[in-house]
């Protein structure tokens, strides 16, 4: 009975309060939800879990060309690192460091080899990134970023075939060095809540009036962000005169901004954790 009562007359009015006063979910906090789906990790959820099934998956495993790099570059690189020296002298990775990590394409271990990258597995990725971490977060995170964050999968994905041939092989050899702008002072890394904007306008660009985007943003904590030389931006589109549709907001998207463009400032470094890789605010 007082189960029943505390659900009649206290959970289920303060559910329904709740429900009341919590905003509704935009079209694209739902597709992003709906993006994903679920393994085993549910089987957790039913209190039962399948351990058989579980144990029936077989681990993954690192391919002859990707075992090779793992006891060739990287472990080069790791000796290589001096945490000291990195953390409380230079406050960066050696100019060395920097140009060994180029060299042997650790920025480009997700892009194909057809555009110049390693084409390696995301597990790859993982082990490259958890060794180098054993000798230093600060380079671990340096080779992670442009493999995860970086607009190298975006383009792969969604880019044209210009703008993949133009940039992913620049990327993959360390010609441009990638960071991704989405986190704001006003939304963290929410970006459904984010309002670093992008109108549709029409204008004049290298004297020539040109169909674009007038950019609005303000970033910070952008990993690799004060070395970047190549900004995957993310922002709001918006379509008020309606120049290539009938909608008005475009929801999130992602432009590729050069470092150097016309109204982009790079701000002074962060210092996340007291770690020194490369991690700042940018603007335009």
């Amino acid at each position: 009975m007082s189960s029943s009562l505390r659900k009649d007359y206290l959970t289920k009015p303060i559910f329904g309060w709740a429900k009341g006063v919590l905003p509704t979910m935009s079209a694209t906090e739902r597709e992003a939800l709906e993006a994903g789906d679920v393994w085993w990790d549910a089987d957790l959820f039913t209190g039962n879990p399948d351990w058989d099934k579980l144990l029936k998956v077989a681990p993954a495993t690192l391919t002859a060309e990707e075992q090779a790099f793992m006891t060739g570059p990287v472990d080069r690189l790791c000796e290589m690192l001096d945490d000291w020296k990195i953390n409380w002298e230079l406050r960066d990775l050696p100019p060395d460091v920097w140009d060994f990590i180029k060299r042997e394409k650790f920025f480009g271990m997700i892009i194909p080899k057809a555009y110049g990258g390693l084409g390696f597995s995301p597990y790859a990725h993982s082990e490259v990134v958890r060794k180098i971490s054993s000798r230093s977060v600060v380079a671990a995170v340096t080779v992670m970023v442009p493999n995860s964050l970086g607009p190298g999968e975006l383009l792969m994905k969604f880019g044209t075939d210009e703008q993949r041939q133009r940039w992913l092989p620049r990327l993959a050899d360390g010609s441009d060095i990638p960071c991704f702008g989405l986190t704001s002072p006003e939304a963290g890394s929410d970006a459904a809540s984010m309002i670093d904007s992008g109108v549709i306008c029409k204008g004049t660009f290298e004297g020539e009036e040109v169909l674009g985007l007038r950019l609005n943003w303000h970033k910070r904590y952008i990993t690799l962000g004060p070395v970047a030389t190549l900004i995957g931006l993310a922002f709001k589109a918006y379509d008020p005169d309606h120049l290539i549709g009938d909608q008005d907001e475009l929801g999130i998207t992602v432009a590729l901004i050069p470092h150097d463009l016309a109204g982009v400032e790079i701000g002074r470094r962060h210092l996340p954790s007291m770690q020194v890789f490369q991690n700042g605010p940018n603007w335009g």
